[in-house]
């Protein structure tokens, strides 16, 4: 079978940082297709059917999270933001809007390199995942069919609601969820605002799935946006 490199749409205003990425990710393999106007990226990302998204937020003819939800609203490709806007608010408006992930300027490109991997492989879990309801990522296996979650292959209890948190993390595996993202999938809109169910509820999960609680390998935090199911 043909094995064909990832395209990516990158979508930024900066003539230098679309140069640098267009040189850095072609020398690993990627396919790049750039748009330095948000209409024109839309276009891109429509024409080019993407595996990703590379989005800058402040671009001169719209806003970046109108770009976001613009192309949520027919494709669920993985979207990673490159912005210099990093603030925790702006970090969650983009999240909430449908990002899949958030890297502030100045960047490393070795981290902007390894979250593509993780985006890239959260589309093709979710892919594998729609077919056999099987999730696993080191020793956490969970089987969605029989809602059975293990480490190790030694099955652990969880509550209802515990369950069900793991299971909307598992859905977004590699995904960074908002506080309020998680609270309205778990718990119901109402309860958007209590931040305090899902600290206690993560916390539960950690103890019974991460071999040290205090250092989570799979349940990790966003600090002041949320939390991410490592993959």
């Amino acid at each position: 079978m043909a094995k064909f490199d990832p395209v990516i749409v990158v979508i930024e205003d900066d003539a230098s940082i679309r140069r640098f990425l267009r040189t850095s990710l072609c020398s690993h393999g990627f396919v790049i297709h750039e748009a330095e106007t948000a209409k024109q990226g839309i276009v891109e990302a429509g024409v080019r059917k993407p595996d990703l998204v590379i989005l800058d937020l402040g671009l001169p003819d719209m806003d970046g999270v109108e770009v976001i939800k613009a192309i949520r609203s027919w494709s669920a490709l993985p979207i990673i933001i490159l912005s210099a806007r990093n603030g925790e608010q702006q970090k969650i408006d983009a999240l909430d809007a449908g990002a899949d992930d958030y890297l502030s300027k100045p960047f490393g490109f070795g981290e902007l390199l390894a979250r593509i991997r993780v985006a890239l492989r959260h589309g093709s879990r979710s892919s594998e995942q729609a077919q056999n309801d099987i999730f696993q990522t080191a020793n956490l296996k969970m089987d969605l069919l029989n809602r059975i979650v293990s480490i190790d292959d030694a099955e652990v209890h969880l509550t209802p609601i515990q369950y069900r948190l793991l299971s909307v993390l598992v859905k977004h595996a590699g995904k960074v969820l908002t506080h309020q993202q998680i609270l309205k999938e778990v718990w119901g809109p109402s309860y958007k605002e209590n931040a305090h169910y899902l600290r206690i509820y993560m916390s539960q999960l950690r103890q019974k799935l991460e071999a040290d609680p205090t250092q989570p390998k799979f349940l990790l935090t966003e600090s002041g946006v949320g939390y991410r199911l490592k993959i």
